[in-house]
């Protein structure tokens, strides 16, 4: 197996990858991004074709270069993925595909990172993990689950609901994603929307850019050592995008609250003894950090997190990680937030690369 020196390794080529692999090639370093998708796009190929932005176009653009605009203001995937495919040949950002990282761990030297696919190791003074949480879809474990004889579906799962015309269906989740799928699955069949909480909307005047300008306060406060002002989750949850208001205003958007079990042909509440028939269910219930390649680092504290300082690991500070969410920059799980979480985490490894 071949060994090859670089400066920085970028585990994954998404929206996360591609920002920090713009500021690396800014500040000069010798980088590589290992990406395991066969083709541009990151996560975005993988979600059902009509899922839209909740922001504008100008507020979804990564850093340098703007997203072009679309004419109703929430591009589809497909402008997404187009961006996402000009963006990282506009910058001749240095990307391996497909090519699966299997494992980092700590070299023989002690000052540099070995990072592991199926034909060569490259070792890093610094590798930062860009791997987002598509692969790892969040199931959640309900009683009666392997009883149920219908079908289960998590959202990486969907991808039209013309499948579902006439069955009913059960949508659980209390997200953006769940708001955008009983909107659509709803035209079709009889739906019912479950969640744990009941869902916020936001006001319909509040997108994206909103949320970014939040977010901006918030991590700026949070920067100067001011008091935290709140951030998006004290707002609301949902984006009310136009096909959600359709929904609204026509009556699609009432939750019920979580069923307590699932049954052979639906689900059922304890408290009120109601059952509901139900031929689908669809899990909107998101995602957790996609991690495994860690693993032999051993970064985990005992309720699984990994604790950092900004975006890098406070158990092996040659690592960064970047695009999770807000444990590792405020919005940087979001086109438009990961840039300035990528430029601070670039910028706090130049000092001994």
């Amino acid at each position: 197996m071949s060994m090859i020196d670089v400066d920085v390794v970028v585990v994954g080529g998404g929206q996360a990858g591609l920002a920090a692999g713009y500021y690396l090639r800014r500040g000069g370093h010798e980088f590589v991004i290992l990406d395991d998708q066969p083709a541009p796009g990151g996560a975005w190929p993988h979600t059902w074709p009509t899922l839209r932005l909740f922001s504008p176009a100008e507020y979804a653009a990564l850093p340098g270069w703007p997203m072009p605009p679309w004419p109703d203001g929430f591009p589809p995937i497909r402008h997404v993925i187009e961006y996402l495919t000009a963006y990282e040949q506009r910058y001749e950002l240095p990307i391996h595909r497909p090519v699966r990282v299997q494992t980092v761990t700590r070299d023989d030297d002690g000052n540099r990172l070995r990072v592991a696919t199926g034909e060569r190791v490259w070792r890093a003074r610094r590798v930062i993990s860009a791997t987002g949480t598509w692969r790892q879809p969040f199931w959640p474990i309900y009683p009666g689950a392997r009883a149920f004889a219908g079908r289960q579906l998590h959202t990486v799962g969907y991808r039209t609901a013309g499948e579902f015309a006439g069955k009913s269906v059960t949508v659980v989740g209390g997200g953006n994603s769940a708001a955008q799928l009983v909107a659509e699955i709803s035209e079709v069949s009889d739906t019912t929307w479950v969640t744990t909480r009941p869902p916020r909307f936001l006001p319909d005047d509040v997108d994206g850019r909103v949320l970014f300008e939040m977010a901006t306060r918030r991590a700026m406060a949070l920067a100067a050592g001011r008091p935290d002002p709140g951030g998006i989750a004290d707002l609301g949850d949902i984006v009310m995008v136009p096909e959600v208001r359709a929904a609204r205003d026509r009556g699609a958007l009432t939750p019920l609250p979580m069923f307590d079990r699932l049954t052979r042909d639906g689900i059922h509440w304890d408290n009120t003894g109601e059952s509901r028939h139900t031929d689908v269910i669809v899990w909107a219930t998101g995602f957790r950090p996609a991690l495994a390649h860690l693993r032999p680092l051993h970064l985990r504290e005992s309720d699984g997190s990994i604790a950092v300082l900004g975006t890098q690991a406070m158990k092996e500070p040659a690592l960064h990680l970047l695009g999770y969410g807000d444990w590792t920059g405020p919005g940087s799980a979001t086109l438009i937030g990961v840039g300035r979480t990528a430029k601070s985490a670039v910028a706090g490894l130049e000092w001994d690369i």
